[in-house]
């Protein structure tokens, strides 16, 4: 009865919360670190389940881990005591066939069915796998993309998942077309194919399986390659999602905002490993 008051306190059925997996990184603007103040700013509250705790990324020459595996389940555990749901729930860097089993059940038991449920399925980038992922944990990714709503995969990400040749060239839309349907076969409702080289532009691909429709969205590229990004983009996605704004134009915005954040870095002279200093920014990231 204790956790049933506590979990439905006076105001907190009026707002929306999100559950967000993925690593701390005390320093580099990226991952969790990132993923709370652009959820909070659009006004829903973020929980955060940590998967592993750092000093700061690994894009640093020196760095502290601590897995954080182990703890999850008991973590999870005292949620579920609380009686727990959620309105949204993002998943980032996962780094074992254990955390992402994990994950799976964490979906199956904090759902509800107004959940809004997105992985970002960090797997490689640049037409490879990251050097910790392995053929059985890429296998498991595939499987904990069938419990999503929506997935935002890169490119490379696509290709894996759909078993499809990396090339270096231009991608065709029809190719994209023809990889976002594949991934929606496997059960997602809205594809985001994301960091699509485009000449001097970057493209992001959307697919909604509902009503069939597609886009190619393209941004101007500004700059070099930051950290977190991604996790940025992935953050307005779900808090938007969660608030029922339109894919398309959330993936528009998302973009748009990344490279206000890209601009107000470069004129601050932020090294690329310090990520985008959205704070800059962040003013102009209306809910």
């Amino acid at each position: 009865m204790e956790s049933k008051v506590l979990s439905q306190a006076p105001g907190s059925s009026r707002q929306k919360k999100a559950a967000v997996i993925n690593d701390m990184s005390g320093f580099g603007r990226c991952a969790l670190t990132a993923t709370l103040p652009i959820i909070s700013k659009l006004k829903v509250q973020c929980c955060p389940i940590p998967t592993a705790i750092l000093s700061n990324h690994t894009a640093y020459p020196n760095y502290y881990f601590d897995d954080y595996t182990s703890h999850m389940q008991p973590y999870i555990d005292e949620w579920k005591k609380l009686g727990l749901t959620f309105d949204g729930i993002g998943t980032g860097f996962l780094g074992s066939k254990e955390q992402i089993a994990i994950v799976r059940r964490f979906i199956r038991d904090f759902s509800t069915e107004h959940t809004i449920v997105m992985v970002d399925p960090i797997m490689g980038d640049n037409g490879r796998t990251y050097a910790t992922y392995t053929p059985a944990m890429c296998s498991e990714m595939k499987q904990l993309i069938t419990c999503a709503h929506i997935i935002t995969p890169n490119i490379t990400e696509s290709c894996i998942l759909t078993d499809t040749a990396y090339h270096t060239g231009t991608w065709k839309e029809a190719e994209l077309l023809s990889m976002a349907c594949s991934l929606a076969d496997a059960g997602p409702w809205k594809v985001v194919i994301t960091g699509i080289p485009q000449g001097s532009y970057i493209g992001n691909f959307c697919y909604d399986k509902h009503s069939g429709i597609s886009a190619l969205k393209r941004t101007k590229q500004i700059g070099q390659t930051r950290c977190g990004t991604g996790d940025i983009f992935s953050a307005i996605l779900l808090a938007d999602a969660i608030h029922g704004v339109a894919l398309h134009h959330s993936v528009k915005r998302a973009a748009d905002f990344i490279k206000e954040c890209i601009l107000a870095s470069i004129r601050m002279e932020v090294p690329l490993t310090d990520g985008v200093c959205f704070e800059e920014v962040l003013d102009q990231l209306k809910p």
